[in-house]
Parts: structure tokens; sequence; C-alpha cells
């Protein structure tokens, strides 16, 4: 029983924690928080599902000219919104994403 407890508290923080870095993208960029908040309903699964196979494969094939590397920390985002498991690992690279952005846009803004 304790386990199972356990377990759920583990779930709800991973959740909430996925939930605040959806809420620190939408406020970093204004114009993404209604596609945000769109792509995050509960009725847009089975769009959101293919979608989200279909970014994450075509960052595998980023050489290509039309694909890039970007796609696939998107379809990864979609993915962790329908897949809890995911949730834990995908919040943690989107804090250390927004981390390493912001040392290097504070190293490019720096005078020389």
């Amino acid at each position: 029983m304790a386990q199972r407890q356990e377990r759920r508290r583990r779930r709800r923080r991973a959740r909430q924690r996925f939930d605040r870095q959806f809420e620190a993208i939408a406020r970093l960029h204004p114009r993404l928080r209604w596609l945000v908040r769109v792509l995050r309903a509960r009725g847009w699964m089975l769009l959101r599902l293919p979608v989200a196979v279909l970014l994450t494969l075509g960052g595998l094939a980023w050489f290509l000219p039309l694909l890039g590397l970007w796609m696939l920390p998107f379809g990864l985002m979609l993915l962790a919104v329908d897949l809890p498991y995911m949730r834990g690992p995908v919040s943690a690279l989107m804090i250390r994403g927004r981390r390493r952005l912001s040392i290097w846009a504070r190293w490019w803004r720096r005078p020389r």
C-alpha cells in the first residue's frame, strides 16, 4: 500500500513539474501560448500522437535538408503529454535546455 502511494506521489510531482515547464514556455513566448494550450487539450490525443511520432522521427533524420534537430525535442514533448512515464525525463531535459539557452544568450549578449 505504501509503495502504491509513493508511486502516485512521484507521478503527481512529475506531472506538476512537466506542467510548470509548459507554463514557462508560454510565459517566455506569448505568441505560442494558444498553441501550447490547444496541443495539450484532452481531446487532441488522436492528432497529437501521430504528430509527435513524425516530429521525433524527423528529428532523428536531422541531417536531411528540410528536417532538423529542432523537431526532436518538440516531438518528445508532445509524446510526454500522453505517455506519463516520459514526463520526468522530458521535463528534466526541458529544464536543462532552458538553462543552457539562457547561459548561451548571456554569453552572446555580453560586451566584447
